[in-house]
């Protein structure tokens, strides 16, 4: 067979540029009708695409806002974003199984992503990964992975929980972590890079205050600094 027969072989009795599934149904829009979305859930939806020139931008925080709601990112849960997104439910499929931090597939509702990159590696982010591992090892609502790079080297070895970044950390936090997470509390408030000191000296000041801490049941913002 020549170069273009074999070419034609692999692109359709129609060519390439011609579309070969004719009876195939087309994907459809969700039916708002038809289709219940939680109140909250399309709020957040809407709150993100109201961000956007191009409401389809808001798609990524949408999924993100569904996985939080229901665990993973569930063919109910992509259905769902679509219908107030006006998107195909491909279309949102299509971002989901791209991006590592969007869950196809059921998962726990707690997310601990330990940085391997060549900055936490050299500071025992393998050991501190085992022992993560271990502490979380007999509860499925917590999901631990290893991740390439979370761009936080100056706290290395460090960890995002939740998305809250904390570090510098070794083994021996990993159970605190856990514990804090499991309770409802901030995670370590004093390792969270948001509450570190920086070298703007009007930083942390009476004027601007540290941050409170991060996670589920943060209490009220600390007196800042003189």
């Amino acid at each position: 067979m020549s170069a273009a027969g074999e070419a034609q072989a692999r692109a359709g009795a129609g060519g390439w540029d011609r579309p070969t599934e004719r009876e195939k149904r087309a994907a459809t829009i969700p039916d708002p009708e038809s289709t219940p979305v939680p109140a909250a859930l399309r709020e957040r939806v809407e709150s993100a695409m109201a961000l956007y020139p191009d409401s389809r931008s808001a798609a990524v925080p949408a999924l993100h806002a569904a996985q939080e709601l229901h665990g993973w990112c569930s063919p109910e849960a992509i259905e769902q974003v679509a219908c107030v997104m006006r998107v195909t439910p491909a279309y949102l499929d299509s971002l989901a199984t791209f991006y590592d931090m969007l869950e196809t597939e059921p998962a726990g509702r707690h997310s601990v992503y330990v940085c391997t990159n060549i900055s936490c590696s050299l500071r025992g982010a393998d050991e501190l990964m085992a022992a993560v591992e271990e502490a979380a090892a007999a509860d499925p609502e917590v999901r631990v992975r290893a991740f390439e790079c979370l761009g936080a080297c100056d706290i290395a070895p460090m960890a995002s929980v939740d998305g809250v970044y904390v570090g510098p950390l070794t083994p021996k936090d990993a159970p605190v972590l856990l514990a804090d997470l499991r309770a409802g509390r901030p995670i370590l408030p004093e390792r969270q890079l948001a509450r570190r000191p920086v070298a703007d000296p009007h930083a942390n000041s009476r004027a601007f205050p540290l941050p409170p801490p991060e996670g589920a049941g943060a209490g009220e913002p600390e007196e800042g600094q003189a």
